[in-house]
């Protein structure tokens, strides 16, 4: 028998705020956190927008002297954590350390680093290069960081899946707690790559969109999308096996019911042109939490903003939910923040179950009218006021990973 998961802490950091509090108020106001890149100078760039975090201080979140020691994509991720943890009521000294663990990943790591560092060695100054280089660089610092800091010593891996990272992250602690390899999960996802190379690295493969109106910027499924815009943040969960949680008198915010992985085996971009592939995960994830299409209330698209994307999945939905595909409302938080790239689906499974637990979907900001092929209710013009019990987060990431998790709106009696 599988065991049963529910969330029980939330931790944020965004574009539009650095906290679960904020950020949630900033998503119910329609607050777009779009605007000029600040962190370098863009003369020589087409693309002049991003969605940066503001205003955070690593030192009023976590020890200073640890915070020094990282990039900012583990500085994010560390203040989740501490966020959800400290949410969930769990006091890590009343718990076994080997049953708590962490999967938190990077689509990247920090770029950042490598660019600094980098530009010492073509300087000659190569006995110059930061010590700490390798460790504030790869990717699964973000997943270390968190387990030093919160004392976590039971399993302890990252899921590298580029913009499917943070689904897949939590769909792995899922599995964790599913099958007994632990009883509490802090999972997720973290980025900060707003740098020259990130920037221009995307923007080569025609990616990034070239508006200079923030408002329009990121406008998923509009017929004038042209691309994504960069943005950067952490979204971190804490998921616990339902008895434990029970156990100890937790808030329980809604339970994890399906979760589906598959792959594309067609393109390093591009999402397979049927949607047949995240069809196949949503299906997934529904056939595990044994529901049908119809009862599925709401959808967080990954809706990129990118012509492929968005056509692509709404021919995944279609494949997936039939008829349903109508009914169901969906909407595109990356309207709002942009595309935090692996953290975007620990962010997004944030807003699911907010939205559950207050019974509001967010608009899609800025999409005005839908583009061709993309025929179905997308949220626009105004949020929706709706009961939901079950919430679906899609994420596609370049390399044809497709990951769906669905969330249960959790009933006491039950």
């Amino acid at each position: 028998m599988k065991r049963r998961v529910v969330v029980t802490g939330l931790g944020a950091v965004t574009p539009i705020g650095n906290t679960v509090p904020e950020f949630w108020k900033g998503i119910r106001e329609g607050k777009v956190g779009i605007g000029e890149i600040t962190k370098f100078d863009t003369t020589d760039y087409k693309v002049k927008l991003a969605a940066q975090v503001k205003d955070f201080n690593a030192g009023e979140r976590m020890d200073l002297k640890a915070s020094k020691r990282m990039e900012a994509f583990s500085q994010y991720a560390v203040a989740a954590a501490k966020e959800a943890l400290a949410d969930s009521g769990i006091r890590m000294s009343d718990e076994d350390p080997f049953r708590a663990g962490v999967i938190a990943g990077s689509g990247i790591g920090s770029l950042s680093t490598v660019e600094t560092e980098y530009a010492k060695i073509l300087q000659g100054k190569v006995n110059r290069v930061n010590p700490l280089m390798v460790p504030r660089m790869i990717s699964n610092m973000a997943a270390g960081n968190i387990s030093i800091q919160l004392g976590l010593r039971g399993k302890c891996t990252n899921v590298v899946t580029a913009c499917a990272s943070g689904t897949h992250c939590i769909g792995d602690a899922f599995r964790a707690i599913q099958y007994d390899d632990a009883d509490i999960m802090l999972a997720g996802g973290a980025e900060s790559c707003i740098c020259p190379t990130g920037v221009a690295g995307f923007h080569a493969l025609t990616a990034l969109s070239t508006e200079t109106n923030p408002l329009r910027a990121s406008i998923p499924f509009d017929k004038d999308r042209q691309g994504f815009v960069l943005g950067e943040g952490a979204g971190i969960v804490v998921l616990e096996e339902l008895e434990h949680a029970k156990k100890r008198g937790a808030r329980i915010y809604g339970e994890v019911v399906g979760y589906g992985a598959t792959g594309d085996a067609y393109h390093i971009t591009s999402p397979c042109e049927d949607g047949s592939g995240a069809a196949k995960a949503m299906e997934l994830a529904m056939k595990e939490a044994e529901i049908e299409p119809s009862q599925v209330d709401y959808i967080n698209a990954h809706g990129t903003s990118t012509h492929h994307n968005d056509l692509f999945e709404t021919k995944a939905i279609k494949s997936a939910f039939g008829d349903a595909a109508y009914k169901v409302i969906i909407n595109s938080t990356k309207s709002m923040i942009g595309h935090l790239l692996g953290a975007a689906g620990g962010v997004e499974f944030i807003v699911c179950v907010k939205s559950i637990e207050e019974s509001f979907i967010h608009q899609t900001m800025g999409t005005v009218a839908p583009g061709e092929d993309c025929d179905l209710n997308y949220a626009v013009g105004a949020p929706v006021e709706k009961s939901i019990n079950y919430a679906l987060s899609n994420s596609l990431g370049f390399g044809g990973h497709n990951a769906s998790i669905l969330i249960k709106a959790y009933k006491t009696a039950e």
